[in-house]
């Protein structure tokens, strides 16, 4: 980068360190959200909800979709 356009681009920089850190943060929340573990976890506490009844039939199979669907795309 040349003298001129560094510090032309200088104002931007806090912008630049801000995108950065957004960008981090969206990996770091993708990798947990799709972390087998985590689902395999989350899949046996609505087995267990659904044992105790703290969810119905219908909202236990909807919650195990959504997360069978996370696994699927972590595998893709």
């Amino acid at each position: 980068m040349g003298l001129v356009s560094g510090l032309l681009g200088l104002p931007l920089a806090p912008v630049r360190g801000v995108l950065w850190l957004a960008e981090q943060i969206q990996d770091q929340a993708e990798q947990q959200y799709y972390d087998p573990a985590r689902i395999r976890a989350e899949l046996e506490w609505v087995d267990e909800a659904r044992r105790t009844g703290e969810l119905t039939e219908e909202e236990a199979a909807e919650r195990e979709n959504e997360l069978l669907q996370r696994l699927m795309v972590r595998r893709a």
